[in-house]
């Protein structure tokens, strides 16, 4: 069987059900486990990636006026990959090319009819529904039951002992610096999860946008930035439109040092097995003398 993975999610999900040799192709945003980087690449975005989070923003919806997603499947790469099965999403046209692009590629390239499997998740479960999805689709749907249990095995712990603790903080995820958009789908049940009560943001539903005022009204214990697509380095250098704000340090959150930046792109925006990870790192900043998991650093730092 041959595997191509157009989302960096759907990569983990196939690598932690033990399938890596099956892969023949993967997105330009696959890089995790590290060994996938040596496969062919076969999307690109169709906007120029670099700049502040507002052109980027710009950028996006600009191209989402005329397209359905903002990015582009290249048919060519396609074909010389021959897969048996494409894995892609129906989730976000901000997230992946959508399956509509992978139709069009694949009627354009491929006289074969590969099975495409479309991802969908929206909330938490969603995710555990889709490693089974991927699972079937591969033929190994009994290590994906396992592999299912094991993360919510995982989970369940942390979320047992997080629970026991006698308070939950307040919290704002913010998934966009600017404009400013909160973190919706999975993150308030993982933030539930490591014993904080989300301020913004629904479980199962995209993630909403939000105002300063509205931050600064609710004024949360905890403040946590994880921008979409962005590693530390880059949240880093995106921080300045809030901290430059003459209201940032009037913020609770800032003023008792519990304002935060994580990495976004490797954790929290990626739907997969990593989401254990993702609780382990808000269960550090929640409750920071019951949990360390060795994340700070490299999945998260403190805003100074």
């Amino acid at each position: 069987m041959r595997v191509v993975s157009l989302i960096a999610s759907a990569t983990e999900i196939v690598c932690a059900l033990g399938c890596e040799p099956l892969l023949v192709g993967r997105s330009h945003e696959c890089d995790f486990p590290p060994s996938v980087t040596k496969l062919p690449v076969l999307t690109e975005p169709k906007f120029m990636v670099e700049g502040t989070s507002s052109e980027i923003d710009a950028r996006v919806k600009e191209i989402l006026r005329h397209a359905l997603s903002v990015y582009r499947v290249d048919p060519e790469k396609l074909a010389e990959a021959r897969p048996d099965v494409i894995v892609t999403q129906a989730h976000c046209e901000v997230c992946a090319v959508s399956v509509k692009d992978v139709e069009l590629a694949v009627c354009q390239a491929l006289p074969s009819r590969p099975k495409i499997v479309a991802l969908e998740p929206n909330g938490l479960d969603d995710v555990w529904r889709d490693i089974g999805k991927v699972a079937s689709a591969l033929e190994v749907p009994e290590r994906g039951a396992a592999l299912v249990s094991k993360l919510m095995g995982k989970m369940a712990q942390i979320a047992e002992r997080a629970h026991a603790e006698p308070h939950a903080p307040t919290v704002a995820l913010i998934e966009w610096i600017d404009p400013l958009m909160s973190a919706g789908n999975w993150m308030p049940t993982l933030c539930e999860l490591a014993g904080a009560v989300p301020l913004f943001g629904e479980a199962g539903k995209h993630s909403p946008w939000m105002t300063w005022d509205e931050l600064r009204a609710r004024d949360p214990e905890v403040i946590v930035v994880m921008p979409c697509g962005f590693d530390l380095a880059r949240t880093r250098q995106e921080l300045l439109h809030l901290t430059s704000r003459p209201d940032w340090r009037e913020l609770r959150a800032v003023k008792t040092g519990r304002a935060f930046y994580a990495d976004g792109n490797q954790y929290f925006n990626r739907p997969g097995p990593r989401l254990v990870e993702s609780l382990e790192i808000l269960a550090e900043l929640f409750h920071p003398g019951v949990f360390d998991f060795g994340h700070r650093g490299e999945g998260w730092a403190a805003i100074d």
